[in-house]
This record gives C-alpha cells, structure tokens and sequence, in this order.
C-alpha cells in the first residue's frame, strides 16, 4: 500500500559529505512527518532527524550543524544533508513515513552510509 524507498548511501571519507533520498508512494493523501533513523552494528536504531510538513524540524544532538533535513511535500520526498562526516556516523540510514490521518509509520529498506579512510 505504502512504499518507502532510501537511496544516496555509500563510502566516504571523513569530513566528505553525502546526501541521501527518501521518496515515499502508494496509498498516500497526505504526510504529517517524515523522519531518518540510523542503526549501528550492535546498536540500538537512533532517531537522526524529522521534519513534518509545516516544516517543523528537530535533530539529534550529535548531528546538528552539520546535517540537514529537508523535504518536498508535492514528491513526497525528504533529504539529509550530511557534511562533516564522522566514522561515529557509519551506519544503515532508514526513512519512516507517517501517513496523516491514520498516523501509521512506514519504513524504508535502509541505504547503508560508511566513513572511513
């Protein structure tokens, strides 16, 4: 019914940047928010960063000033910025949509991000 796809992840070095993608599609009217969570290996999943569609933003403390999150409400899509990297930043990114209205949550696949020299 709902779909959501992550894309843009991959290897960087530290201090690179990439920017990652996250479109979401199917049985949608609106979207009240959408959000980036990563996950470490052996970590609990962590919440990156949210924005709703009014344009309400909020991060984690260990990312703000050097991500960035953004979004398109007529695509359904929303970005992360992310510049500076760190190795501390190297996990699998995941999307979650929240659909308005019926306020579920739907997940990505998950891109992976690594940042290594």
């Amino acid at each position: 019914q709902v779909q959501v796809v992550e894309s843009g992840g991959g290897l960087v070095q530290p201090g690179g940047s990439l920017r990652l993608s996250c479109a979401a599609s199917g049985s949608i009217v609106s979207i009240d928010a959408m959000a980036w969570y990563r996950r470490a290996p052996g970590k609990q999943r962590e919440l990156v960063a949210v924005i709703t569609s009014g344009g309400n933003t909020n991060y984690a403390d260990s990312v703000k000033g050097r991500f960035t999150i953004s979004r398109d409400n007529a695509k359904n899509t929303v970005f992360l910025q992310m510049n500076s990297l760190k190795p501390e930043d190297t996990a699998v990114y995941y999307c979650k949509t929240v659909v308005a209205g019926t306020g579920n949550g739907y997940w990505g696949q998950g891109t992976q991000v690594t940042v290594s020299s």
